[in-house]
């Protein structure tokens, strides 16, 4: 079974494109240290691809010196700017206080970067940035995930990380970027995904695609992977999944075949309280129900 799963992760990896080496060196650049209210805060320049720079934010709590940490992902809602602010400031469809605040007084660090064209890293529009990569042999999702990979690299560098109380977290493409990179690396511990976890199918049929950014998009996906094919991946570490019953993006007829499928998964391997899917009357935001289940899940299952 664990050659197995290595070999698919291996053949899910392979679809994302042409990417730079894992091996290449990462550098780190720090560009300004704060204090804030209830964290310090630290803005960085990261070297993690061989095209681009990343800026990004790693904060942390004021008291400590070896910290659970969460990679946390923003998301994308058609707003460009936000990128890697969004952990500082949220966003609309967030609860307040941001998740900075929210991570730090429960003892965590987090880093979250500028995915490619958000936040610095905007310029280019989304179509015009997939199309080039796609001619380059390149997949922007590819290089988006092998970004979040790579930053995961880092945190694992850093002396106030705990290597080995590793979360991630995201909404909206954060999620989805949460789930795909803890398909990828077991390295990160604990998954947490709010309103995105979409079964490709199922969007098919609801006639959705429109809905999700180009980004969003691998070639010849569908010819390996389901959706719940990528989340066993992730097993038997704990996964917890917050959706919305009235989300477009993640129809409910994907969302029962994931639990379905994902429940006996979990089960098989003797972890069956790991996963978890708990669903809403809304639609694409978080509520405050669902971040005190994100906190409370976070918290249990890296032992704050």
């Amino acid at each position: 079974m664990p050659n197995n799963i290595e070999s698919r992760r291996e053949q899910l990896y392979a679809l994302l494109g042409d990417l730079p080496p894992r091996d290449r060196v990462i550098s780190a650049t720090l560009v300004a240290r704060e204090e804030r209210a209830g964290y310090l805060l630290e803005t960085l320049v990261l070297d993690l691809n061989d095209d681009e720079i990343v800026p990004a934010y790693f904060v942390k709590p004021k008291q400590g010196a070896h910290f659970p940490t969460i990679l946390y992902n923003h998301a994308h809602g058609g707003d460009y700017e936000i990128g890697k602010g969004e952990l500082l400031l949220g966003r609309k469809s967030l609860q307040a206080p941001p998740y900075a605040n929210a991570l730090t007084s429960a003892g965590f660090a987090a880093l979250c970067i500028d995915h490619w064209i958000f936040g610095e890293r905007r310029g280019r529009s989304e179509s015009e940035l997939f199309k080039e990569m796609l001619w380059r042999g390149r997949v922007l999702w590819g290089m988006m995930v092998y970004d979040s990979l790579r930053a995961l690299d880092y945190l694992a560098s850093r002396d106030d990380v705990d290597a080995a109380r590793i979360g991630t977290l995201g909404l909206s493409m954060g999620s989805t970027m949460a789930w795909w990179i803890a398909a990828l690396d077991p390295r990160i511990k604990v998954c947490v995904d709010l309103c995105c976890l979409t079964d490709f199918h199922a969007l098919i049929d609801a006639r959705g695609l429109d809905g999700h950014g180009i980004y969003y998009y691998v070639p010849s996906l569908l010819k390996h992977f389901t959706t719940s094919q990528i989340n066993a991946l992730i097993a038997p570490r704990p996964h917890l999944s917050l959706a919305g019953n009235y989300d477009p993006l993640t129809p409910a007829a994907g969302l029962e075949r994931i639990d379905s499928e994902l429940k006996r998964v979990y089960a098989e391997l003797g972890a069956t309280e790991a996963w978890q899917l708990k669903r809403y009357a809304i639609g694409h935001l978080e509520t405050a129900a669902m971040r005190s289940q994100a906190m409370t899940f976070l918290s249990g299952n890296l032992k704050i």
